[in-house]
Protein backbone atom coordinates (compact mmCIF):
# COMPACT_ATOMS: atom_id res chain seq x y z
CA UNK A 1 0.00 0.00 0.00
CA UNK A 2 2.41 2.31 0.72
CA UNK A 3 4.46 1.39 -2.65
CA UNK A 4 0.97 2.39 -4.35
CA UNK A 5 0.74 5.58 -2.26
CA UNK A 6 4.64 6.38 -3.32
CA UNK A 7 4.04 5.91 -6.86
CA UNK A 8 0.73 8.32 -7.57
CA UNK A 9 2.15 10.68 -5.70
CA UNK A 10 5.26 10.22 -8.20
CA UNK A 11 3.10 10.28 -11.11
CA UNK A 12 0.21 12.99 -10.02
CA UNK A 13 -1.98 14.62 -12.08
CA UNK A 14 -3.57 17.44 -9.78
CA UNK A 15 -5.19 20.59 -12.16
CA UNK A 16 -6.27 23.54 -11.24
CA UNK A 17 -8.18 25.41 -13.43
CA UNK A 18 -9.96 28.88 -14.07
CA UNK A 19 -12.76 28.32 -15.74
CA UNK A 20 -13.56 31.35 -17.32
CA UNK A 21 -16.31 33.27 -19.29
CA UNK A 22 -13.85 33.77 -22.27
CA UNK A 23 -10.99 31.27 -22.02
CA UNK A 24 -10.46 27.68 -19.78
CA UNK A 25 -6.44 27.58 -18.91
CA UNK A 26 -5.07 24.48 -16.30
CA UNK A 27 -2.67 23.94 -14.57
CA UNK A 28 -0.88 20.74 -13.97
CA UNK A 29 0.91 20.06 -10.96
CA UNK A 30 4.51 20.00 -11.07
CA UNK A 31 4.14 21.22 -15.04
CA UNK A 32 2.61 24.52 -15.12
CA UNK A 33 -0.18 25.84 -17.29
CA UNK A 34 -0.55 22.75 -19.95
CA UNK A 35 -3.82 24.33 -21.46
CA UNK A 36 -5.01 27.77 -22.67
CA UNK A 37 -8.21 27.77 -24.52
CA UNK A 38 -11.62 29.52 -25.37
CA UNK A 39 -14.56 28.29 -23.84
CA UNK A 40 -16.27 27.65 -26.32
CA UNK A 41 -18.01 24.63 -27.97
CA UNK A 42 -19.20 22.83 -31.24
CA UNK A 43 -21.83 20.57 -30.73
CA UNK A 44 -25.24 19.14 -32.98
CA UNK A 45 -28.49 20.43 -32.35
CA UNK A 46 -29.41 16.61 -32.21
CA UNK A 47 -27.39 14.16 -29.73
CA UNK A 48 -24.63 14.44 -27.39
CA UNK A 49 -21.83 14.23 -29.30
CA UNK A 50 -19.23 16.99 -29.30
CA UNK A 51 -18.02 18.42 -33.11
CA UNK A 52 -15.31 20.73 -31.66
CA UNK A 53 -13.88 22.42 -28.71
CA UNK A 54 -11.57 25.02 -27.87
CA UNK A 55 -9.87 26.98 -30.91
CA UNK A 56 -11.39 24.95 -33.40
CA UNK A 57 -14.56 25.89 -32.10
CA UNK A 58 -14.42 29.49 -31.79
CA UNK A 59 -13.68 29.38 -35.55
CA UNK A 60 -16.56 27.85 -36.12
CA UNK A 61 -18.82 30.68 -34.10
CA UNK A 62 -21.45 32.21 -36.22
CA UNK A 63 -20.39 29.77 -39.16
CA UNK A 64 -22.02 26.60 -38.84
CA UNK A 65 -24.31 24.91 -41.24
CA UNK A 66 -27.65 23.55 -40.14
CA UNK A 67 -28.02 21.18 -37.43
CA UNK A 68 -24.57 21.98 -35.95
CA UNK A 69 -24.60 25.30 -33.07
CA UNK A 70 -21.66 26.88 -31.65
CA UNK A 71 -22.15 26.89 -27.90
CA UNK A 72 -20.12 29.57 -25.03
CA UNK A 73 -21.85 27.29 -21.88
CA UNK A 74 -19.89 30.15 -19.18
CA UNK A 75 -21.93 32.74 -18.25
CA UNK A 76 -20.53 36.05 -16.24
CA UNK A 77 -17.95 33.65 -14.41
CA UNK A 78 -20.75 30.57 -14.04
CA UNK A 79 -21.89 27.72 -15.53
CA UNK A 80 -25.46 28.44 -18.16
CA UNK A 81 -25.23 25.06 -19.79
CA UNK A 82 -24.32 22.49 -17.68
CA UNK A 83 -24.11 19.94 -20.03
CA UNK A 84 -22.09 21.54 -22.27
CA UNK A 85 -19.81 23.17 -19.41
CA UNK A 86 -19.29 19.21 -18.46
CA UNK A 87 -18.25 17.98 -22.17
CA UNK A 88 -15.82 20.64 -22.35
CA UNK A 89 -14.14 20.33 -19.13
CA UNK A 90 -13.71 16.32 -19.79
CA UNK A 91 -12.51 17.18 -22.99
CA UNK A 92 -10.00 19.31 -22.07
CA UNK A 93 -8.25 17.47 -19.11
CA UNK A 94 -8.46 14.33 -21.59
CA UNK A 95 -6.56 16.56 -23.85
CA UNK A 96 -4.17 17.38 -20.87
CA UNK A 97 -3.52 13.76 -19.93
CA UNK A 98 -4.68 11.46 -22.36
CA UNK A 99 -2.42 8.38 -21.33
CA UNK A 100 -3.57 8.37 -17.90
CA UNK A 101 -7.58 8.84 -18.44
CA UNK A 102 -8.18 6.31 -15.45
CA UNK A 103 -6.44 8.38 -12.87
CA UNK A 104 -8.79 11.17 -10.92
CA UNK A 105 -7.12 13.70 -10.03
CA UNK A 106 -7.94 16.46 -7.00
CA UNK A 107 -8.71 19.89 -8.58
CA UNK A 108 -8.58 23.47 -7.74
CA UNK A 109 -11.11 25.65 -9.64
CA UNK A 110 -11.59 29.39 -9.43
CA UNK A 111 -15.14 31.00 -9.50
CA UNK A 112 -16.10 33.92 -8.48
CA UNK A 113 -16.39 35.68 -5.52
CA UNK A 114 -20.14 36.48 -5.88
CA UNK A 115 -21.12 32.77 -6.98
CA UNK A 116 -24.22 30.93 -5.17
CA UNK A 117 -24.43 27.78 -3.34
CA UNK A 118 -26.53 26.40 -6.52
CA UNK A 119 -23.59 27.54 -8.89
CA UNK A 120 -20.61 26.27 -6.69
CA UNK A 121 -22.58 22.91 -6.49
CA UNK A 122 -22.44 22.56 -10.62
CA UNK A 123 -18.77 23.53 -10.81
CA UNK A 124 -18.46 20.88 -8.37
CA UNK A 125 -20.89 18.20 -10.12
CA UNK A 126 -19.42 19.39 -13.35
CA UNK A 127 -15.61 18.46 -12.09
CA UNK A 128 -16.79 15.49 -10.41
CA UNK A 129 -18.39 14.35 -13.84
CA UNK A 130 -15.22 14.80 -15.59
CA UNK A 131 -13.47 12.67 -13.45
CA UNK A 132 -12.37 14.31 -10.43
CA UNK A 133 -11.86 12.73 -7.37
CA UNK A 134 -11.94 16.20 -5.11
CA UNK A 135 -12.40 19.26 -5.68
CA UNK A 136 -11.71 23.01 -4.17
CA UNK A 137 -13.10 25.86 -5.07
CA UNK A 138 -10.79 29.49 -4.98
CA UNK A 139 -12.72 33.06 -5.02
CA UNK A 140 -10.89 34.69 -8.22
CA UNK A 141 -10.10 37.65 -6.44
CA UNK A 142 -7.58 35.69 -3.92
CA UNK A 143 -6.34 33.64 -6.69
CA UNK A 144 -5.36 36.88 -8.74
CA UNK A 145 -3.77 38.37 -5.76
CA UNK A 146 -1.80 35.25 -4.97
CA UNK A 147 -0.59 34.56 -8.93
CA UNK A 148 0.53 38.27 -8.69
CA UNK A 149 2.31 37.51 -6.01
CA UNK A 150 1.09 39.89 -3.67
CA UNK A 151 1.33 38.92 0.06
CA UNK A 152 -1.74 37.81 1.15
CA UNK A 153 -0.61 36.63 4.80
CA UNK A 154 0.14 40.22 5.55
CA UNK A 155 -1.93 41.70 7.87
CA UNK A 156 -1.96 44.82 5.36
CA UNK A 157 -4.55 45.06 3.00
CA UNK A 158 -3.95 44.67 -0.71
CA UNK A 159 -6.38 45.60 -3.06
CA UNK A 160 -6.75 43.43 -6.54
CA UNK A 161 -9.09 43.91 -9.17
CA UNK A 162 -9.85 41.24 -11.87
CA UNK A 163 -11.49 42.10 -15.14
CA UNK A 164 -12.26 39.32 -16.54
CA UNK A 165 -14.90 37.76 -19.58
CA UNK A 166 -17.98 37.57 -17.39
CA UNK A 167 -17.13 39.20 -14.12
CA UNK A 168 -15.03 42.14 -12.02
CA UNK A 169 -13.88 41.44 -9.07
CA UNK A 170 -12.86 43.91 -6.59
CA UNK A 171 -11.24 42.61 -3.37
CA UNK A 172 -8.80 43.70 -0.82
CA UNK A 173 -7.66 40.79 0.77
CA UNK A 174 -5.05 40.26 4.18
CA UNK A 175 -4.20 37.79 6.95
CA UNK A 176 -5.51 34.65 3.86
CA UNK A 177 -8.48 36.23 3.70
CA UNK A 178 -11.24 38.78 1.99
CA UNK A 179 -11.45 41.61 3.87
CA UNK A 180 -13.87 42.94 1.07
CA UNK A 181 -15.18 41.83 -1.71
CA UNK A 182 -17.39 42.83 -5.18
CA UNK A 183 -18.43 41.34 -8.02
CA UNK A 184 -19.75 42.52 -10.55
CA UNK A 185 -21.20 41.44 -13.75
CA UNK A 186 -19.59 43.83 -16.11
CA UNK A 187 -16.48 42.94 -17.98
CA UNK A 188 -14.85 42.08 -21.15
CA UNK A 189 -18.37 40.47 -22.72
CA UNK A 190 -20.13 43.57 -21.48
CA UNK A 191 -17.46 45.50 -23.70
CA UNK A 192 -17.76 43.70 -26.69
CA UNK A 193 -21.70 43.88 -26.16
CA UNK A 194 -21.32 48.11 -25.82
CA UNK A 195 -18.89 48.33 -29.22
CA UNK A 196 -21.73 46.01 -31.20
CA UNK A 197 -24.53 47.84 -29.59
CA UNK A 198 -22.66 51.63 -30.80
CA UNK A 199 -21.99 50.31 -34.55
CA UNK A 200 -25.65 48.90 -34.58
CA UNK A 201 -26.91 52.27 -33.52
CA UNK A 202 -24.14 54.48 -35.11
CA UNK A 203 -23.42 52.63 -38.71
CA UNK A 204 -26.82 50.34 -38.68
CA UNK A 205 -23.74 47.39 -38.82
CA UNK A 206 -24.05 44.03 -37.40
CA UNK A 207 -20.93 42.38 -36.14
CA UNK A 208 -19.98 39.10 -34.36
CA UNK A 209 -19.08 39.22 -30.46
CA UNK A 210 -15.72 38.06 -31.78
CA UNK A 211 -14.88 40.91 -34.31
CA UNK A 212 -15.70 43.05 -31.42
CA UNK A 213 -13.51 41.41 -29.40
CA UNK A 214 -10.95 42.10 -31.92
CA UNK A 215 -12.09 45.81 -31.98
CA UNK A 216 -11.14 46.04 -28.38
CA UNK A 217 -7.81 44.76 -28.47
CA UNK A 218 -7.34 47.20 -32.00
CA UNK A 219 -8.55 50.26 -30.31
CA UNK A 220 -10.15 50.14 -27.25
CA UNK A 221 -9.09 52.07 -24.68
CA UNK A 222 -10.49 54.18 -21.20
CA UNK A 223 -8.26 57.01 -22.06
CA UNK A 224 -6.91 58.90 -25.44
CA UNK A 225 -4.00 57.79 -27.31
CA UNK A 226 -1.26 60.43 -27.97
CA UNK A 227 -2.53 60.29 -31.58
CA UNK A 228 -6.14 59.27 -33.69
CA UNK A 229 -6.20 55.34 -33.97
CA UNK A 230 -8.11 53.77 -36.46
CA UNK A 231 -9.32 50.52 -37.62
CA UNK A 232 -12.06 48.73 -39.73
CA UNK A 233 -15.44 46.92 -38.76
CA UNK A 234 -16.56 43.80 -40.77
CA UNK A 235 -20.14 42.82 -40.72
CA UNK A 236 -23.42 42.81 -42.35
CA UNK A 237 -25.64 46.14 -42.95
CA UNK A 238 -29.48 45.91 -41.59
CA UNK A 239 -30.44 45.52 -45.15
CA UNK A 240 -28.47 42.25 -45.47
CA UNK A 241 -25.47 43.51 -47.77
CA UNK A 242 -21.86 42.59 -46.21
CA UNK A 243 -19.78 45.66 -45.80
CA UNK A 244 -17.12 47.52 -43.56
CA UNK A 245 -16.51 50.50 -41.47
CA UNK A 246 -13.66 53.28 -40.85
CA UNK A 247 -14.27 53.27 -36.76
CA UNK A 248 -11.90 55.61 -34.86
CA UNK A 249 -10.57 55.09 -31.57
CA UNK A 250 -12.86 57.79 -29.84
CA UNK A 251 -15.99 56.46 -31.05
CA UNK A 252 -15.37 53.07 -29.27
CA UNK A 253 -14.09 55.01 -26.38
CA UNK A 254 -17.37 56.15 -25.92
CA UNK A 255 -18.77 52.49 -26.26
CA UNK A 256 -17.09 51.51 -23.83
CA UNK A 257 -17.60 54.20 -21.15
CA UNK A 258 -20.61 52.92 -19.42
CA UNK A 259 -18.67 49.49 -18.55
CA UNK A 260 -15.32 51.72 -17.84
CA UNK A 261 -17.41 53.75 -15.19
CA UNK A 262 -19.45 51.06 -13.77
CA UNK A 263 -15.38 49.27 -12.87
CA UNK A 264 -14.46 52.95 -11.69
CA UNK A 265 -17.66 53.06 -9.77
CA UNK A 266 -16.81 49.63 -8.06
CA UNK A 267 -13.34 50.59 -6.61
CA UNK A 268 -14.56 54.07 -5.15
CA UNK A 269 -17.44 52.15 -3.46
CA UNK A 270 -14.92 49.24 -2.37
CA UNK A 271 -12.85 52.22 -0.89
CA UNK A 272 -15.60 53.73 0.80
CA UNK A 273 -16.55 50.23 2.80
CA UNK A 274 -13.05 49.01 3.78
CA UNK A 275 -11.92 50.15 7.64
CA UNK A 276 -10.00 53.55 7.40
CA UNK A 277 -6.84 51.16 8.34
CA UNK A 278 -7.03 49.29 5.33
CA UNK A 279 -8.17 52.03 2.83
CA UNK A 280 -4.63 53.58 4.30
CA UNK A 281 -2.69 50.58 3.11
CA UNK A 282 -4.72 50.52 -0.06
CA UNK A 283 -3.53 54.22 -0.31
CA UNK A 284 0.23 53.54 0.03
CA UNK A 285 0.58 50.33 -1.46
CA UNK A 286 -1.57 50.90 -4.48
CA UNK A 287 -3.73 47.89 -6.52
CA UNK A 288 -3.13 45.10 -9.05
CA UNK A 289 -4.78 44.92 -12.12
CA UNK A 290 -5.27 41.33 -13.48
CA UNK A 291 -7.40 39.58 -16.28
CA UNK A 292 -7.76 39.68 -19.81
CA UNK A 293 -9.29 43.35 -19.28
CA UNK A 294 -6.32 44.91 -17.33
CA UNK A 295 -4.84 44.78 -21.11
CA UNK A 296 -7.91 47.56 -22.44
CA UNK A 297 -5.38 50.59 -23.48
CA UNK A 298 -5.27 53.70 -21.02
CA UNK A 299 -7.43 51.44 -17.76
CA UNK A 300 -4.46 52.28 -15.32
CA UNK A 301 -4.09 56.18 -15.79
CA UNK A 302 -7.95 56.45 -16.20
CA UNK A 303 -7.84 54.50 -12.85
CA UNK A 304 -5.05 56.56 -11.34
CA UNK A 305 -6.91 59.68 -12.22
CA UNK A 306 -9.93 58.83 -10.83
CA UNK A 307 -8.67 57.03 -7.51
CA UNK A 308 -5.52 58.54 -7.03
CA UNK A 309 -4.11 55.53 -6.12
CA UNK A 310 -0.96 53.78 -7.72
CA UNK A 311 -1.72 51.44 -10.47
CA UNK A 312 0.24 48.26 -11.05
CA UNK A 313 -0.59 45.24 -13.74
CA UNK A 314 0.27 41.90 -12.92
CA UNK A 315 2.39 40.43 -15.02
CA UNK A 316 0.62 38.37 -17.80
CA UNK A 317 -2.91 39.58 -16.78
CA UNK A 318 -4.27 36.35 -18.52
CA UNK A 319 -2.74 33.67 -16.84
CA UNK A 320 -3.01 35.39 -13.09
CA UNK A 321 -5.65 33.36 -11.72
CA UNK A 322 -4.81 29.82 -13.01
CA UNK A 323 -0.96 30.67 -12.08
CA UNK A 324 -2.48 31.82 -8.39
CA UNK A 325 -4.58 28.31 -8.28
CA UNK A 326 -1.60 26.66 -9.18
CA UNK A 327 0.62 27.99 -6.57
CA UNK A 328 -1.97 26.88 -4.23
CA UNK A 329 -1.97 23.49 -5.83
CA UNK A 330 1.33 23.24 -5.47
CA UNK A 331 1.47 24.36 -1.44
CA UNK A 332 -1.73 22.83 -0.64
CA UNK A 333 -1.26 22.03 2.48
CA UNK A 334 -0.22 25.79 3.55
CA UNK A 335 -2.72 27.20 1.49
CA UNK A 336 -5.58 25.12 1.66
CA UNK A 337 -7.42 27.66 4.14
CA UNK A 338 -7.48 30.12 1.56
CA UNK A 339 -10.05 27.65 -0.39
CA UNK A 340 -13.69 28.12 0.53
CA UNK A 341 -15.07 24.64 0.87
Amino acid sequence: MFLIDALMRRFSFDLAMDLGTANTLIYQKGKGIVLNQPSVVAVPETGSGVLAVGEEAKRMYGRTPEGVRTVRPMKDGVIADFEITNRMVMYFIRQVHRRNSFVRPKMIISVPSGITQVEKRSVIEAAQMAGASRVFLLEEPMAAAIGAKLPVESSQANMVVDIGGGTTEVAVINLFATAYCESLRVAGDEMDEAIQRHLHREHQLDIGIFEAQRLKHLIGSAMPFEEPCYGTARGRKMSGIPATVQVEDAELREALEEPVRAIVQSIKVALERTSPELAADVTSRGLVLAGGGALLHGLGPRLHKETGLPIFRAKDPLTTIVRGAGIVLENFKTLRRVCIN
